[in-house]
């Protein structure tokens, strides 16, 4: 559980540095509002695919979606 919520605060963090509320991040990458907002809450155990999707959404590589995230 601890790396969903590390990975949670890792995305909350660069979505907010890319300036996008999560509501309109959401719509840009073509994911549920309340599932997005539970990724980030840390509560999802999220798939690779949408792990893909929210980091081509913020133009960064998967490796720096990670960084950080232990």
């Amino acid at each position: 559980m601890e790396i969903q919520l590390a990975f949670g605060k890792r995305v909350r963090q660069l979505r907010t540095e890319y300036g996008i509320s999560q509501e309109k991040f959401a719509l840009k990458i073509e994911m549920d509002r309340t599932y997005f907002a539970s990724v980030e809450a840390g509560r999802r155990n999220i798939s690779l695919c949408n792990i893909a999707k929210i980091a081509g959404g913020l133009d960064i590589t998967l490796s720096e979606l990670f960084d950080g995230v232990e």
